[in-house]
């Protein structure tokens, strides 16, 4: 029987749902924090940075530094994009830092045009799930996370994890967003939606797995149409991967080394080192293999040591040399950081 369709086993799991997750739920992760000052704010960062990054790097690495050097909107649309590229940088899919960047300008632009009351002006993140959406990089998902979580709005949403949930709780073989959207606004805990969207996103991340799930310690058990045959409602993406070899050219003068500032769409901003054709590979030596990945693709990148003049062959006006101080500062690409790393280690740089 459909959980829509009882409304006592619907409330009865809605029960069992919160009380698992007074007791394993994450609560110690920060952006959980409701008392914390800014709380939407922080939400709107983690949500931003879980897009396409786990939980355990987001908390040990990136989370409290990014909000030490922006803490609020204000200080985030003031800095330069440059800023806030270095601030992400290791974090990847670097278009959600360019789009935070936006995202920040656009609120505080419409804040000191709006005719709200000064307190409306202090956090001028809007909690309207449809203003959210159009902001940049801001889709469905985010907007009702950054609503529920941030603002306390009885709202639903479904991400990769709620999604599986539902797909076998309902058991269902397929359903489109709205279908999704419709189904998991049916078992909101309206009284409670914080807590019950928490639940719902720990329950997928440590119970209902996309393999081998502990249905025997779910909550959701006793009203699961799919639990028996999880396999058979069960959707998984499956990206297919391209292999790539790259050649990169290593110019080293006076202590500094060259890179190139990207305009391409996934790089861009950040600084990587320059492509080689292969005509300058004969003329060079060859440092070694590095292996990367990213999106879809597995890398092969060659290393390269050119001669100077060599840089001729490239267009040497977007080339720039850095000292090594001065690539602390700089956004460099997940690469860049990992061919530098290389150099290190070869005395070169």
């Amino acid at each position: 029987m459909d959980c829509k369709l009882n409304p006592t086993k619907l409330k009865n799991a809605q029960k069992a749902l919160l009380g698992w997750y007074a007791i394993y739920g994450r609560h110690h992760l920060p952006w959980r924090d409701r008392l914390a000052p800014n709380r939407a704010y922080r939400v709107l960062i983690s949500e931003i940075m879980l897009q396409q990054t786990q939980v355990k790097a987001v908390l040990e690495h990136f989370y409290f530094p990014f909000l030490e050097r922006f803490p609020n909107l204000h200080s985030l649309s003031e800095a330069n994009v440059s800023e806030v590229l270095h601030a992400w940088q290791g974090l990847g899919y670097y278009s959600r830092a360019r789009n935070l960047h936006k995202l920040a300008q656009i609120c505080i632009h419409n804040s000191k045009t709006s005719t709200l009351a000064p307190q409306g002006r202090e956090n001028p993140l809007p909690c309207d799930i449809y203003l959210l959406r159009k902001l940049p990089g801001i889709g469905a998902y985010t907007a009702g996370a950054i609503a529920c979580f941030g603002f306390d709005l009885p709202v639903s949403f479904v991400d990769s994890n709620i999604k599986r949930i539902l797909l076998r709780l309902f058991a269902l073989h397929s359903a489109t967003p709205s279908l999704l959207e419709s189904k998991a606004k049916s078992i909101l805990n309206f009284q409670e939606p914080f807590n019950h969207n928490q639940a719902l996103l720990d329950l997928g991340a440590l119970l209902c797995l996309p393999k081998s799930p502990k249905c025997g310690d779910c909550p959701l058990s006793g009203c699961c149409l799919g639990k028996e045959n999880w396999q058979d409602f069960t959707q998984s993406k499956s990206m297919q991967t391209t292999k790539k070899t790259l050649h990169y050219g290593i110019f080293i003068q006076d202590s500094t080394i060259a890179l190139l500032k990207s305009n391409e769409k996934l790089y861009f901003g950040l600084y990587n080192f320059p492509q080689i054709p292969l005509s300058l590979i004969k003329s060079s030596q060859k440092l070694g293999i590095l292996k990367h990945s990213y999106t879809k693709y597995n890398l092969e990148t060659e290393i390269y040591l050119c001669p100077l003049m060599a840089s001729d062959f490239l267009n040497k006006d977007s080339l720039e040399f850095f000292t090594r101080d001065s690539l602390e500062s700089l956004p460099l690409s997940a690469l860049s950081l990992k061919i530098l790393k290389f150099l290190r280690t070869k005395g070169l740089f």
